[in-house]
């Protein structure tokens, strides 16, 4: 009997972020009753406990360090999943960061790919052909704004978002996913192509994506989402994951 292939799945998490470590193993999960594949899960934190501007750049800084530890594990991919922390640090970081994290993957002789959450996201969209999204994030409304202006200047206009102003990053994940059901009726989404729901890895949002798809008839996606989908992308395997959106519906 062929053994099914074992990847291992990188993760560089901000110390206070209780649901990256939940929310994409539990679809990577639900793709193994699907297909012949089994994951690993390996983690590295960087501190942060408050997401203000200033906590998000001194988080980034140690994001190095996270890469090389991970490489060390010798991981398939690596996943840099602080969507906000990307985006505070100027309009296309996601690049920069993305190259360098890679970079120390390589001096360390572990070459792995490198996905952020905030890269994903927009390519992500891009592959949906999503022209005009509406968008939820937990921020307070400066990083708020500041993410939808991240998101436009990768060609991809905010018709609407709510800012729901949770400073404190524990707050964020305690939010029940379930209330992103009445959350997002309060977006404008009339001509919208696509929701996300949350534009960020850790304000659970996985119970309620399909059924928001399903609901309101618009492709529904997350930030953890799109770093799985971009994640599966960069192994090489087929974007297909059971109840998660059109995004991880296999088309793209």
């Amino acid at each position: 009997m062929t053994q099914p292939r074992v990847l291992r799945i990188g993760q560089i998490v901000p110390s206070s972020n209780t649901t990256m470590e939940t929310e994409i193993p539990a679809m990577f999960r639900t793709r193994e009753r699907d297909f012949d594949e089994r994951f690993t899960f390996h983690s590295s934190r960087m501190r942060m406990k408050k997401v203000v501007k200033e906590e998000l750049e001194a988080m980034d800084r140690d994001s190095d360090r996270c890469a090389l530890e991970l490489s060390d594990a010798r991981v398939d991919v690596l996943g840099y999943a602080c969507l906000v922390a990307i985006m505070s640090m100027g309009q296309g970081y996601h690049r920069v960061s993305e190259k360098r994290l890679f970079e120390r993957t390589v001096e360390n002789g572990g070459s792995a790919p490198v996905v952020t959450s905030a890269g994903a996201l927009v390519d992500g969209l891009h592959a949906m052909g999503a022209k005009r999204v509406s968008v939820v994030c937990p921020y307070m409304k400066p990083l708020t704004k500041m993410v939808v202006e991240y998101i436009e200047s990768e060609g991809i206009e905010v018709q609407d978002y709510v800012a729901l102003e949770i400073p404190d990053n524990l707050q964020v994940a305690a939010q029940d996913p379930a209330r992103l059901v009445e959350i997002y009726k309060r977006l404008n989404s009339a001509n919208t192509d696509a929701l996300v729901l949350s534009a960020c890895v850790q304000m659970q949002s996985l119970p309620s994506i399909q059924r928001v798809q399903d609901e309101s008839g618009i492709p529904t996606v997350s930030a953890a989402v799109a770093t799985t989908w971009q994640m599966l992308r960069r192994l090489d395997l087929c974007t297909e994951v059971a109840g998660c959106g059109e995004l991880l519906s296999g088309r793209y």
